[in-house]
C-alpha cells in the first residue's frame, strides 16, 4: 500500500471504508477509546474537525481496546457515546487492533518511519494530502497543541 486511501477498513456501523474519498485532504488519524483520562479529547478532536473541515482536513477515529481495556464496548456503543457525549460528527471505523499479530495493516503502514508500538489511546498521525504519512504525536499532544496546530496548518 502506497498512501492512506489504499486501505480497507469498515465504517464503524459495517459501511463504507471511511478513507475513501479522503484524497486531496490533509487527514489526523487517532486510535480512540471512551473510557479513557484521554477520552476529553474528543472534544477537540471535534471543534478542530469542524473548524478545518471545509479547508479539507479529516480527523479520523480508530477505536481500539487494546491499552487498559478502555474500548470494551460494542461498535453501536461506543457511536452513541460519541455522539451523546462528545457530539462527534467526524468518521469512526470498526474496532482495530494497533499493536501485536493482530495489528491492522493500517497500522503497520502508519508505523513504517515511526516504528515504536502505539503508546497508548489517543495517539496521532498527521497525513498529507498525497495520502502520506508526515508526523507522529504522542497520546498526551492535545488536538489544539500550537505545534499540532501550525502542522496542519501548514499542511492546509
Amino acid at each position: 500500500m502506497s498512501k492512506l486511501q489504499d486501505f480497507n477498513i469498515d465504517g464503524i456501523d459495517g459501511g463504507e471504508n471511511p478513507l475513501q474519498g479522503l484524497d486531496g485532504q490533509v487527514v489526523l488519524l487517532v486510535n480512540v477509546a471512551s473510557q479513557c483520562g484521554l477520552t476529553p479529547q474528543y472534544s477537540s478532536l471535534q471543534q478542530l474537525y469542524t473548524d478545518l473541515k471545509d479547508e479539507g482536513f479529516a480527523v479520523v477515529g480508530l477505536p481500539c481496546n487494546q491499552f487498559g481495556a478502555q474500548e470494551p464496548g460494542s461498535e453501536d456503543e461506543i457511536v452513541q457515546f460519541c455522539e451523546t457525549k462528545f457530539g462527534v460528527g467526524f468518521p469512526l471505523t470498526e474496532k482495530i487492533e494497533v499493536n501485536g499479530d493482530g495489528r491492522h495493516p493500517l497500522y503497520a503502514w502508519l508505523t513504517t518511519d515511526f516504528p515504536d508500538d502505539i503508546e497508548w489511546n489517543f495517539e496521532k498521525f498527521l497525513v498529507n494530502r498525497e495520502g502520506q504519512v508526515v508526523k507522529r504525536y504522542p497520546p498526551a499532544t492535545p488536538p489544539d497543541d500550537k505545534g499540532l496546530l501550525q502542522d496542519i496548518a501548514d499542511l492546509l
